[in-house]
C-alpha cells in the first residue's frame, strides 16, 4: 500500500525547477564559463567528504542493525587511524577548497581587467576595451556608449570576442547589473561607480536584467543583451545614429521619472559629461556635486582647537 503524499512529489518538483535555467551551467562569455568552472571544481572537492559520508552512513545502518551478527566490543573507544582519517580528509579539503577560492576570488575580480579571451586564446596586447557606462533607473536601464556617442534604454550590444569595461551606477537606489550568460551580478549604486570587465565569445542574444529587488517596476526591469561580430555592431551603432534623438540633461531628467515597460529607445548623441553628472547626482540645474564637494572638504584647512 502506498503512502498517498508522496504522489505530490512529481508535481511538486515540477513547480520547483520550472524556474531553472540551465544558462548559469553552459554561458556564453569567459568570466561566466570560470565562475561556473569554480562552482563545479568547489563541488566535486565537497563531494569527496559527503560521498563517503553518506555511503559509510549507510553501511553502518546496514552493518549493526538488530538482527545482525556484527562484533560486538564494548570496551573499544579508540583508534589513532581513524582519528587521521576523520580529521585529515576534511582538513585537506578545506585546505583545497581556501586555495581554490582565494586564487579565483583574485583572477576573477570584477575590476581587474582581463587576461584573455577564453580558455584557448589570451588577450592581444594593445586590445581597448569597449566602454559602456551603464545607469539603473526606475524601471529600466540606460546604456551610454562614450567612444560611440551613443545611447540606448534596455537594449545594449558588443562585439564578439571584444572585451568590455562597464561602468556601472543607479539614479536614485540599489540595483544589479546581471548577465548570467556573460558574468555574475555587480551592484549598481546611487553616488557610487561599480566595475566590470567581461567578454562575450558566442554571438547571440542574452536576457539581462536586475538581480536585486527596486520596488514595484523590478519584475519589468530587464534588457537584451546582442552580442554582434564587428560588421554587426557597426550596423546596431549606425542604426542608433539614424533613428536616435539628443540625450541631453532635460530629456535624461524625464527618461528618469519612474516607468515600467518602457521600449527600447535610441539616442543618436548624448550630452558631454551627462555620464559623470549622474554619478555625482547633479544632474538637475543648482545641484552640487558629490565630487565637487568631496575635493573641497579634502582641500578644507584643518581647524585645531
Amino acid at each position: 500500500m502506498s503512502w498517498k503524499p508522496l504522489r505530490w512529489l512529481p508535481p511538486l518538483g515540477g513547480v520547483l525547477l520550472a524556474g531553472c535555467s540551465t544558462v548559469l551551467m553552459s554561458p556564453s562569455g569567459d568570466v561566466a564559463m570560470q565562475q561556473r568552472n569554480l562552482i563545479i571544481n568547489a563541488l566535486l572537492l565537497m563531494l569527496i567528504i559527503i560521498v563517503p559520508v553518506i555511503a559509510l552512513t549507510l553501511f553502518f545502518a546496514w552493518r549493526y542493525r538488530a538482527s545482525a551478527k556484527a562484533k560486538y566490543a564494548p570496551d573499544w573507544d579508540h583508534s589513532v587511524l581513524l582519528e587521521l582519517l576523520i580529521w585529515s580528509a576534511p582538513l585537506l579539503i578545506i585546505i583545497a577548497l581556501g586555495a581554490l577560492t582565494w586564487v579565483s576570488t583574485h583572477k576573477l575580480d570584477p575590476y581587474r581587467p582581463l587576461e584573455r579571451i577564453d580558455a584557448k586564446r589570451s588577450m592581444p596586447t594593445q586590445t581597448k576595451p569597449l566602454t559602456v557606462q551603464v545607469v539603473a533607473l526606475d524601471w529600466k536601464w540606460l546604456f551610454i556608449y562614450p567612444e560611440q556617442g551613443i545611447a540606448v534604454v534596455n537594449d545594449m550590444a558588443a562585439p564578439v570576442d571584444r572585451p568590455i569595461a562597464f561602468r556601472i551606477t543607479s539614479s536614485t537606489m540599489m540595483n544589479s547589473f546581471f548577465v548570467p550568460a556573460l558574468a555574475g551580478q555587480i551592484y549598481a549604486m546611487p553616488g557610487m561607480q561599480t566595475q566590470l570587465h567581461a567578454v562575450m565569445n558566442r554571438t547571440g542574444q542574452f536576457e539581462g536584467f536586475s538581480a536585486n529587488y527596486s520596488g514595484a517596476g523590478f519584475s519589468h526591469m530587464r534588457f537584451t543583451f546582442e552580442s554582434l561580430d564587428e560588421s554587426g555592431f557597426e550596423q546596431w551603432v549606425a542604426k542608433a545614429r539614424q533613428e536616435g534623438a539628443i540625450l541631453d540633461r532635460e530629456t535624461y531628467l524625464q527618461l528618469a521619472k519612474p516607468s515600467t515597460n518602457e521600449p527600447i529607445r535610441r539616442y543618436a548623441k548624448v550630452e558631454p559629461e551627462l555620464y559623470n553628472a549622474i554619478l555625482n547626482l547633479c544632474v538637475e540645474p543648482g545641484q552640487s556635486c558629490h565630487s565637487d564637494t568631496m575635493h573641497m572638504g579634502a582641500n578644507a584647512p584643518e581647524h585645531t582647537p
